[in-house]
């Protein structure tokens, strides 16, 4: 577990902190579509306001190129206030003499959203001109943007060098949960890994085997397995090319006494849409006019088993095309199993990645896991056992 200061440790009472957030949310002429990280910033804004701080937040807002007020933050100032009932201002820029006396004018308990930090081009090369600027609007630095931390920009990693830093409350959720799901698990661990293709997630199969007891293989990636041991996968999703890294993969996974849980049969249609017409077959008896996409019920029910004798589960990527009934049913049947895990035996339930957390609310348990991350690129490289500059930087 990286060390590094909390709230916890924070003296922040009429000085004024500049809280890193991610409010790269989703909008649609001008509303909020999903407040999940908004929802999850607010226990930190109004802790801080408790503390008689006043709260500068700095974030990014998509891709703009130069100053494009069609990215600004503004829309967001009024959603703040409503989801923290604080008073929120808005300043037209992060950086320069007018931001810095919007943030000297805050009272405590007050936020100042300042400008799209990507207005300026610097903020991505991680320019210490610029951290230095964006150093004059506080007096501490809280990082609550684990979904940021991936990156060295400016306001995630060198900023934290000029001002004493610390993880705000959202940042310590995630790096704790994170933490008991495979630095320090109680075992055995269990980690379920979906989604298309292999060549995406090379780095952290081969980081997983290394760390877990029992890998469970579904989706596009598991055709690949099963085509590299041999299989006819038919016209299934199937990254034939990776085949060699398949097979050394398993062969590592064998070598570090990691099970590797394939499909053992599934859905077979034979074309991608909802309602398909299809057949359940095992998965050595894939149709050559026909496609996999999704799990079966003895797949389904070898990892339930399974789930019996675990204490940890690391979820990333669904098991089949969850998007389309019926190739739903068998992430929608694993999700509820480990909800009931969580729930009955106490096991410890770790998930994240876009298209993970989209599934599990689809099945209904998001809120039964033990921790669930909207953090996809970060999630993703923390799987990988790659460090996060944004966290490394709050490291003392």
């Amino acid at each position: 577990m990286p060390k590094f200061e909390t709230l916890a440790d924070i003296d922040a009472g009429g000085k004024t902190v500049m809280l890193r957030a991610d409010l790269n949310v989703p909008m649609q002429d001008g509303v909020v579509t999903d407040m999940t990280r908004i929802d999850r910033l607010v226990p930190t804004l109004k802790k801080l306001a408790h503390l008689d701080a006043r709260i500068v937040v700095l974030s990014h807002f998509g891709r703009p190129k130069g100053r494009d007020l069609s990215q600004s933050l503004k829309p967001l100032a009024h959603v703040l206030a409503n989801a923290t009932g604080l008073t929120v201002r808005f300043a037209d820029d992060c950086i320069g003499p007018a931001a810095q006396q919007a943030a000297r004018d805050l009272q405590p308990g007050e936020i100042l959203l300042c400008e799209n930090l990507r207005f300026h081009a610097e903020e991505e090369k991680n320019d210490p001109a610029f951290a230095a600027a964006l150093a004059k609007l506080g007096d501490l630095y809280v990082n609550d943007a684990f979904s940021c931390a991936h990156r060295a920009h400016a306001s995630t990693e060198a900023l934290a060098h000029l001002l004493p830093a610390y993880a705000g409350l959202l940042m310590e959720e995630e790096l704790r949960a994170l933490d008991a799901a495979l630095e320090n698990p109680t075992r055995p661990v269990m980690a379920i890994v979906g989604g298309a293709k292999i060549s995406t997630k090379l780095d952290l199969l081969n980081n997983l085997v290394e760390k877990i007891d029992v890998l469970v293989l579904g989706g596009g990636m598991a055709n690949t397995f099963l085509a590299a041991l041999g299989v006819n996968v038919g016209k299934s999703l199937c990254e034939h090319e990776m085949a060699e890294q398949a097979r050394a993969i398993a062969a590592k996974a064998a070598e570090r006494g990691c099970t590797l849980l394939l499909p053992s049969d599934g859905l077979m249609a034979t074309e991608f849409k909802a309602n398909a017409d299809h057949v359940e077959t095992p998965v050595t008896a894939i149709p050559s006019d026909r496609m996999m996409l999704d799990i079966g019920p003895q797949s389904v029910a070898a990892i339930t088993a399974t789930l019996k004798n675990v204490k940890t589960v690391l979820w990333n990527g669904p098991l089949g095309a969850f998007e389309i009934a019926p190739f739903d049913s068998g992430t929608v049947a694993v999700a509820k199993a480990v909800a009931a895990a969580v729930q009955t035996n106490g096991i410890t339930a770790v998930a994240g990645g876009g298209d993970t957390v989209a599934a599990l609310a689809h099945a209904g348990v998001e809120d039964k896991m033990t921790y669930v991350s909207t953090a996809g690129g970060a999630f993703l490289e923390w799987l990988e056992g790659k460090t996060l500059p944004g966290v490394a930087a709050l490291q003392r």
